[in-house]
């Protein structure tokens, strides 16, 4: 009794997957066609043409396009949004190492500058006054604060 329960609820199921094939996600069918594509950055053997900016071209040579500096047939690279005339402009004036030694030598003259000023500056802008007695009576008499007197030199 129990077997025939076991192989009623089963056999639907067992019919019912043969009766729709199941798509077979197998590993080495993706292997084969990669195997068998002859190209690696799968363009479809699209000639790629150097990495090249189109502004560094010669702006007098003959040119098909003398905007784009390009000439009819001439093979465009996947990415010409980057490398065309109207792209980005890319600063080759100036190497890296002539750029950090410039402004290292910036800092180093202005921090030279303000030591040297640093160095000479005087301590304070005007001479110190003195006052005989030393202003006792118009600070307030003989209980207020001393000021410096004659001959001082120390505050």
């Amino acid at each position: 009794m129990l077997s025939r329960q076991v192989l009623s609820r089963r056999l639907p199921q067992t019919a019912s997957r043969l009766a729709f094939p199941r798509a077979s996600f197998s590993q080495a069918r993706a292997l084969r066609a990669q195997e068998e594509n002859d190209d690696p950055n799968l363009n479809g053997n699209y000639p790629n043409p150097p990495a090249i900016k189109r502004s560094f071209r010669d702006p007098n040579g003959d040119w098909w396009d003398k905007q784009e500096r390009r000439n009819f047939g001439e093979p465009v690279h996947e990415d010409n949004d980057i490398l065309g005339v109207f792209s980005p402009e890319q600063y080759t004036h100036v190497t890296s190492n002539k750029a950090l030694l410039s402004v290292g030598t910036f800092i180093v003259g202005f921090l030279g500058f303000c030591g040297l000023v640093s160095f000479y500056y005087p301590d304070k802008p005007s001479a110190p006054r003195t006052f005989p007695d030393g202003l006792e009576k118009e600070l307030g008499g003989s209980g207020a604060v001393a000021a410096r007197k004659t001959g001082e030199e120390t505050w």
